[in-house]
């Protein structure tokens, strides 16, 4: 079944390839089976992104809309998954994935890290409920993460134990507390913005909770330098870094 939250070495053992190991959407998309594929491959940990499609499905997809990588001028809600698989990426072969077709591909061989992206409080409800249904039989390292508080709200849905983290971003002090309110209802760790490394809640996130903090997204030396600083492993993107 998924890791639990009590033993996360795994998230940071090795890097983690930024919506997969895509090229700029050249010939492999961003957050497409064909560039989770090469990141296996590779040994890189994943990341990736998921929201529900029209019919309640979690598909793996960035955007709220679909307009940069098909060319659809539309709402990604606005879909079923059955359409969005129709859709093709960025001129690909590939169209939009299921989360269960990421976790049939990657069948525990690499971690993986899931940023949950939500709509609203009320449209999400019982969206961790239903990822936890896959999540619990899913045989291998895997976390969920979200910007979205009500998202983080539904912790006590994770029966399966999967950990749950923030993702964040800024330097200001009242975006700080509000990260450390936030961090408070039941995360384990912490996704921060590598341009705003060091802060004051990262170093009370590693130090005062002895959780672990990665960093998005990595894609320059300087990116490399300042994560290795300030966190304990990149989200990284346009490169290929030693995979442990």
């Amino acid at each position: 079944m998924a890791a639990s939250a009590t033993s996360l070495e795994w998230l940071t053992a090795r890097p983690i390839a930024h919506r997969g190991l895509h090229d700029g959407n050249r010939s492999v998309p961003e957050n497409s089976l064909s560039a989770f594929r090469l990141a296996v491959e590779a040994g890189y940990a994943i990341e990736c992104d998921i929201q529900r499609s029209a019919d309640g499905v979690s598909v793996v997809f960035h955007d709220h809309d679909l307009l940069r990588l098909t060319g659809e001028d539309t709402p990604l809600r606005s879909r079923t998954a059955a359409e969005l698989a129709g859709l093709r990426l960025a001129g690909s072969q590939d169209g939009v994935p299921t989360l269960r077709e990421l976790l049939d591909l990657v069948a525990g061989r690499v971690p993986l890290v899931v940023e949950v992206k939500g709509t609203d409080a009320q449209t999400d409800a019982g969206f961790l409920a239903q990822l936890d249904a896959l999540l619990a039989v899913y045989e291998g390292p895997i976390a969920l993460m979200s910007f979205d508080h009500w998202i983080l709200d539904q912790s006590a849905d994770l029966k399966s134990g999967t950990p749950l983290g923030l993702t964040a971003e800024g330097t200001r002090a009242d975006a700080l507390e509000r990260h450390r309110d936030a961090f408070s209802r039941n995360c384990s760790f912490v996704s921060y913005n590598v341009h705003h490394l060091p802060n004051s809640f990262v170093d009370w996130v590693r130090g005062n909770r002895g959780a672990p903090v990665i960093s998005w997204t990595v894609r320059t030396p300087d990116d490399v330098a300042r994560s290795a600083s300030h966190a304990d492993q990149m989200t990284f993107e346009g490169f290929r870094p030693p995979a442990s």
